[in-house]
């Protein structure tokens, strides 16, 4: 919401889908209608299969990521959490390290590692897979319009205290506020910068 309201072309690339079709269009729907709040300009949807990534030969999902790049030649991407509970996370934030890479993407200046709740928190945290923020954006501004996209996803949400709820995504932007003195922000592990 706050790159699209300053100006900038939003692209969002969902990996994977499950096999009930009915439950696939729902899931696509929703996406659609968060994504028109947040003003994405446009989504891609690989259709790939949900906890399934692992069963793939790598080179479809790192080529599948790759054309995405290829086409939207990003000059910021977010990558989910290598060390996310997910494995499916796993995999695609690998895989968009090779799609990612400075020879296939010389005007991309900078990739950020995104934390998901109920993923990132939940693994066993090892050195090599604890999220450790190192960058704040202040998101005060358009953390209702936050808040008003997730409610579209009406297939994910619980009730509180569950993390995937509206009152803990509102309350980790305040705990990541409060880290940089704002009262809303949003935290991401800076991958590779170009200055």
């Amino acid at each position: 919401a706050k790159y699209a309201k300053n100006g900038h072309d939003v692209f969002v690339c969902e990996v994977t889908s499950g096999k009930d079709k009915k439950r696939l269009a729902n899931i696509r729907s929703e996406a659609l209608q968060a994504h028109k709040i947040l003003g994405v300009k446009d989504t891609f949807f690989l259709d790939l299969p949900v906890v399934g990534l692992a069963d793939i030969p790598t080179k479809n999902l790192n080529k599948a990521l790759h054309d995405v790049v290829m086409e939207i030649k990003p000059d910021i991407a977010y990558i989910p959490h290598k060390g996310d509970m997910h494995i499916d996370h796993t995999m695609v934030a690998e895989s968009a390290m090779v799609a990612l890479r400075p020879v296939n993407s010389p005007q991309l200046k900078a990739i950020y590692v995104y934390e998901t709740l109920s993923e990132t928190e939940w693994n066993i945290p090892t050195p090599d897979n604890s999220f450790v923020p190192n960058v704040w954006s202040d998101i005060t501004e358009t953390i209702d319009k936050k808040i008003e996209a997730m409610k579209c996803y009406k297939s994910q949400l619980h009730d509180f205290p569950h993390p995937r709820s509206l009152e803990a995504i509102e309350a980790l932007s305040k705990f990541r506020g409060s880290t940089i003195c704002v009262k809303n922000a949003e935290s991401f592990m800076l991958v590779r910068s170009k200055i």
